[in-house]
This record gives structure tokens, C-alpha cells and sequence, in this order.
């Protein structure tokens, strides 16, 4: 029997034995920890470290002979990377959820960490981890698809010619994310939208939400279908981005030049600094389940959006940077604020360790949660 989700999917139990002895063979992969660890320093020695990085390499995929092992693996790093890059890491929402397979939207801050700390938040109590919408855009490598694909991501194909090409591929999504609900009861993780919040504005793109409905049975009402994926929004937040620097230039140039090139491996820089970088509190919020009373994708990304933004947890950061955009304002008392870990000397010096035409845009990605919030009634 074919598998028409084969290009697409995770990968299976039993294929992972044979990607994890790819990626150990791997010389690209091999070179990329080399360098990661050296700094881009010495690469002349990068072809004699390559045996040594192979055999540490092994040993730490030794144990990895199935997807549940290599996640268990995986759990470990998450495990050393809340304890040193965070002040701490808050879940709410989740326990009023019961146990099943559901479909979480979210909104999207950091590439790799929104998916990956709700899969801890799924897996630290006991329940599945998610299938991650991933797009090609961040897959430039064969190894990084391997580790992708074996930590149960599946592919967005966005790299393609044509619209006919587009409506194939996003009907062959949309169909699979809803045999993973269905008839695989595999929760799934995708973003609200494509691409990171970098301005801090929180909002689903209609786009994603008709993608989803590309693959209902036409026999059946807009709202019947809906409830059959088990939407439920959920919000990420974080009292530090360490992306902030390199998102607040990256606005600056588009809005001086009108336009921004990534340089090469830019995304994958983001994810380093993104997972190595101090986050300080993150807190991650799980909401209700969409039922079958909304009749129309509009109505669906309001009730997305609605969520995301009432459960979105302020921090002092956000705070902080509002005031600093509006210093003859008074917020209104009563405005819930998580705690913080850092001063407000801490993140003033931080904004102002950019330039005059930067700084505008990182004060405004923490700002306009506080907006968003103002604006929802908080």
C-alpha cells in the first residue's frame, strides 16, 4: 500500500535506525557542531576533528533506536536548557484539557522553542508529544531534515512554482494534519502564522486556517468539521527574546531600505541564539477547544486570536518597554503582570546597547503585547 504522506511525514519506528546511522556519517553535520563549538575559529581543523565529533556523536545516539528514545534524548537538552537559559518555565491551561489528540495553533515567537517547549509541557506530564509543522525554508540541509523528521516534524512545502503546485501541496497537508487528529489520534503543533511575530503583534493568518479546511468532507457543515480537528489556541511568551537584537535590526533595514536579505544560515543562527540565549520567565498557556458553533474561517481566526491574546502572560519587559514608548501614559491599574527575573536597569541597558534607529522597533516587539492586551479589554 502506498504512502501518499511519505514526502511529508515524520518518520516511522522503524526508519529511524537508518537515519540515525545518515546523520553519525554525516560530514556536514559533522562540520556544523565543529564549527558551532569552535566559534567559526581554526577551521583548518575541522577535517581532523571530524572522528573525534563522530565518536562523541555516536555515543550520545547510541540508545536511539526508535522516535520515543531519540524525543527521551532530546527531553535531557530541554531539561539543561531550562535550568541554565530561564528564570523559569510556567504551564497553565493544560490540566483542564482532557486526555486526546488535539490540533494546537499557536502563535510564534521563536523557530524552534514554541513547539519544543510545549512538547515538553505535553511530555513532562505525560501526555503525547506533537507532530511539528515545519517549513522547507528551514530545511537547507538533508541533516537537518533527518533530525526534523525523526523528531516527529512534518514538511510545509512552501519552495514551489505555480499555484496549482501550491493548492496540491497545501490539500495534502491539510489532509494529513487531519489523519493525525482522525484516525491517528497524534496531536499536532502548527504555527499561527508563517514566519515569527518579530513586531510582538500576535495574528492568525486566515491563510492557515483555510489550509486546514482544504481536506474537510464538503458534506458536512464548516462547524462539524472544525470540531473534528480539536483546535485549541495556545499563547508563548517569553520575558527576554534573545532574538530581540537581531529581530529589531532586521525591521530597522526594511523600514529605512524596504527590503532585508537573509544571509546564509541565518535561520539556524536564530535557533542557535534562540535555544543557547537567556529567556528569563516563559510561560506557556493552553486554551479552550474550538467547537462546532463557528461558521466561517473569520469567525475562527478571531476566536484564535482572542485566546492567544487573553492568555498571552505579560511580563515586567513588556511593561517596561510601553512606558518607554509612552512616557506621558498611565497604563490602568489592574493589568495582570507575570513576574520577572531582571531589573529594569537590566532591560534599559539592553535596549540601549543599540543604535537610535533600532531601538524603536525592539521597545515596540515587547510594547505591543501590552497593546494587544489593552485592546482585547485586559
Amino acid at each position: 500500500m502506498s504512502d501518499r504522506f511519505a514526502e511529508i511525514r515524520p518518520y516511522d519506528n522503524h526508519e529511524v535506525s537508518s537515519v540515525i546511522d545518515r546523520l553519525k556519517s554525516d560530514n556536514e553535520l559533522l562540520d556544523s557542531i565543529i564549527n558551532l563549538r569552535l566559534g567559526g575559529r581554526a577551521l583548518w581543523l575541522t577535517p581532523l576533528l571530524r572522528p573525534l565529533v563522530q565518536w562523541g556523536l555516536g555515543r550520545q545516539l547510541r540508545d536511539v533506536h526508535d522516535v520515543s528514545s531519540f524525543q527521551s534524548l532530546v527531553r535531557s537538552y530541554m531539561d539543561q536548557m531550562i535550568s541554565t537559559t530561564t528564570a523559569g518555565f510556567v504551564v497553565s491551561g493544560l490540566d483542564e484539557l482532557p486526555e486526546g489528540p488535539y490540533l494546537f495553533v499557536s502563535n510564534h515567537r521563536d523557530i524552534a522553542l514554541d513547539p519544543a517547549f510545549t512538547n515538553y509541557a505535553l511530555h513532562t506530564r505525560g501526555r503525547d508529544t506533537c507532530r511539528i509543522a515545519i517549513g522547507d525554508n528551514l530545511l537547507s540541509k538533508p541533516w537537518i531534515a533527518d533530525l526534523m523528521r525523526v523528531n516527529k516534524s512534518f514538511i510545509v512545502k512552501r519552495a514551489l512554482n505555480g499555484p496549482r503546485q501550491l493548492l496540491a501541496a497545501s490539500k495534502l497537508l491539510s489532509e494529513y494534519i487531519a489523519a493525525s487528529i482522525g484516525s491517528d489520534k497524534a496531536p499536532v503543533w502548527i504555527a499561527q502564522r508563517e514566519g515569527r511575530a518579530k513586531n510582538g503583534l500576535d495574528a492568525t493568518e486566515p491563510a492557515v486556517i483555510k489550509m486546514l479546511m482544504l481536506g474537510r468532507d464538503k458534506t458536512q457543515e464548516f462547524g462539524e468539521s472544525l470540531a473534528k480537528l480539536r483546535i485549541v489556541p495556545v499563547s508563548i511568551s517569553y520575558e527576554l527574546d534573545p532574538c530581540d537584537a537581531m529581530k529589531a535590526r532586521e525591521l530597522a533595514t526594511i523600514a529605512s531600505s524596504g527590503s532585508y536579505s537573509k544571509a546564509e544560515h541565518e535561520d539556524a543562527k536564530s535557533i542557535a541564539v534562540g535555544i543557547s540565549g537567556n529567556k528569563g520567565m516563559v510561560n506557556i498557556c493552553f486554551g479552550s477547544v474550538l467547537d462546532a458553533q463557528f461558521e466561517s474561517v473569520n469567525q475562527v481566526v478571531a476566536e484564535v486570536d482572542r485566546q492567544v491574546i487573553r492568555n498571552y502572560q505579560l511580563h515586567p519587559t513588556n511593561i517596561w518597554a510601553w512606558q518607554r514608548l509612552h512616557p506621558n501614559q498611565e497604563l490602568p491599574p489592574g493589568l495582570p503582570v507575570s513576574k520577572g527575573s531582571i531589573s529594569r536597569a537590566q532591560f534599559d541597558s539592553r535596549v540601549d546597547a543599540l543604535n537610535a534607529q533600532e531601538q524603536p522597533f525592539l521597545l515596540a516587539m515587547y510594547a505591543n503585547s501590552v497593546e494587544q492586551a489593552l485592546s482585547a479589554g485586559a
